[in-house]
C-alpha cells in the first residue's frame, strides 16, 4: 500500500473513474491519467483579446528616456562669504518610462512627445528583448505626438485603423508598460470621441481625444489602443488623477498626420492667430454682463473671445475681447473645438475669414495665422 499512502487524491479518482481496481494499483501508470487530467487550450480559449495581443503585441515597445536637470542652487555660506557666489546648481538624471509601437520593418516607432521630451538617452526594449538605442526624428507638443528610430531591419509592424469611424461602445484594448509591467493588457470600451481638450483642461493640446475605459496609467503613454481587427485606433496619452475608468488616446489619424510631418521635416508647423476662447453659456453670460468690465453680451450660445495674445495675428486685425466669432471661412461656428477644426485647415499665413459680433453689429476680419509657438521652435 506504499503507493495508496503517497497519492491517496490519485487512488481516489482512478477508482471512482473505474480505470483500475485494487487488484492491480501496483501496476497502474498514473501519468497518462495525470495528464487527461490537466487544462488543455483549445481554440476556444483564445477569445479576441488574446488573438489582438499575438498579432499586436510583438510590435509594442517600451521606451526608457533620461535627461539632465538643473536641481537649486547649493548654499555654501563659506564659499558665499569668501567668494560672493553660490556652488554651481548640481545636475540631476530624471528617468521616464513610455510605450510606442512600430509602424515600419525599418525601425520607425510611434509614441507620446511627452514620452522622449528634452531626452539626453532614448532606449527601445523591444518584446524580443532587444534593447536599441533611439532617435528623436521629431517631437510635437501641441498634439503630443513623437517619432523615434532604431536601426534594426524587419521588423513586426502594428496595423493601422481608421479612428473616424469609431463607435461609442465598441470593445477597445490597450498594450503598454504601466508603471514599468512590461508588455500590459487591459480592455475596456470607447466611451466618448471627440473628447475636446477644453473639457480636460490641456489648453496647450489641439486634440480631439478618444474616451475609454480601459486601464491606463504611468508608463502607458505612447502605446496602442487596438479595436477587435488588431489594428491601432489610437495612441494612449493621458489620466485623470484620482479618477478611475477615464484614460484618453489621440485618434491615430491624427498621429498619423503629424508623424508624416515630423518625418518630413522633423516638426509641424499649427496654424496659430493667438485668441483665448470661452464657450458661451447663460451662466457666463450673466457674470459678464454682471462684471466691472464694460462688456454686455446679447446671446447664451457661441465662442466668445476672453483674450488677445499682444503681437499675435488676432492683435494685427484689432480682434478684442467680447467678441463673438460667428463663422470661420464661411462654417457656423457654435463652440471651441469647431474653431481649432477650421484653423487647423489654414495653411499658415494664407488668409482666413472670420465673421464676428461685436456688440451686436457684424463685422468680417481678414486674418493670416502665424506658426503657433513652441518649446521645439524655441
Amino acid at each position: 500500500m506504499k503507493l495508496l499512502f503517497k497519492q491517496p487524491a490519485l487512488y481516489l479518482v482512478l477508482l471512482i473513474s473505474g480505470c483500475i481496481s485494487t487488484s492491480n494499483v501496483r501496476n497502474a501508470q498514473p501519468k497518462p491519467v495525470l495528464n487527461s487530467l490537466l487544462p488543455t487550450h483549445s481554440t476556444s480559449d483564445v477569445n479576441y483579446v488574446t488573438q489582438v495581443v499575438q498579432q499586436a503585441g510583438p510590435a509594442v515597445v517600451r521606451i526608457d528616456s533620461t535627461r539632465t536637470v538643473e536641481a537649486s542652487p547649493v548654499e555654501d555660506p563659506l564659499l558665499e562669504r569668501f567668494f560672493g557666489r553660490r556652488l554651481p546648481p548640481p545636475e540631476r538624471v530624471q528617468r521616464g518610462i513610455g510605450s510606442g509601437f512600430i509602424t515600419s520593418a525599418d525601425g520607425l516607432i510611434l509614441t507620446n512627445a511627452h514620452v522622449v521630451a528634452q531626452a539626453d538617452n532614448v532606449t527601445v526594449i523591444l518584446k524580443d528583448g532587444r534593447r536599441l538605442p533611439g532617435n528623436v526624428v521629431g517631437s510635437d507638443s501641441v498634439t503630443d505626438v513623437a517619432v523615434v528610430r532604431i536601426k534594426a531591419r524587419e521588423l513586426p509592424v502594428v496595423k493601422i485603423g481608421n479612428s473616424d469611424n469609431l463607435l461609442v461602445g465598441q470593445w477597445a484594448i490597450a498594450i503598454g508598460n504601466p508603471l514599468g509591467l512590461d508588455n500590459t493588457v487591459t480592455q475596456g470600451v470607447i466611451s466618448a470621441t471627440q473628447r475636446s481638450i477644453a473639457d480636460l483642461g490641456v489648453p496647450t493640446e489641439r486634440v480631439d481625444f478618444i474616451q475609454t475605459d480601459a486601464a491606463i496609467n504611468p508608463g502607458n503613454s505612447g502605446g496602442p489602443l487596438l479595436n477587435t481587427e488588431s489594428e491601432v485606433i489610437g495612441m494612449n496619452t493621458a489620466v485623470i488623477q484620482g479618477a478611475q475608468g477615464l484614460g484618453f488616446a489621440i485618434p491615430i489619424n491624427t498621429a498619423q498626420r503629424i508623424a508624416a510631418q515630423l518625418i518630413a521635416k522633423g516638426r509641424v508647423d499649427h496654424p496659430y492667430i493667438g485668441v483665448q476662447m470661452a464657450q458661451l453659456s447663460p451662466e457666463l453670460r450673466a457674470k459678464i454682463n454682471q462684471s466691472q468690465i464694460g462688456l454686455k453680451v446679447n446671446q447664451d450660445t457661441g465662442v466668445i473671445v476672453v483674450g488677445v495674445v499682444p503681437n499675435s495675428p488676432a492683435a494685427s486685425v484689432s480682434l478684442r475681447p467680447g467678441d463673438i466669432i460667428e463663422s470661420m471661412n464661411g462654417v457656423a461656428i457654435k463652440n471651441t473645438q469647431q474653431v481649432q477644426q477650421q484653423l487647423e485647415t489654414v495653411k499658415i499665413g494664407n488668409p482666413l475669414q472670420i465673421t464676428i459680433n461685436r456688440n451686436g453689429q457684424i463685422r468680417a476680419i481678414v486674418i493670416r495665422p502665424k506658426a503657433f509657438p513652441t518649446k521645439e521652435a524655441g
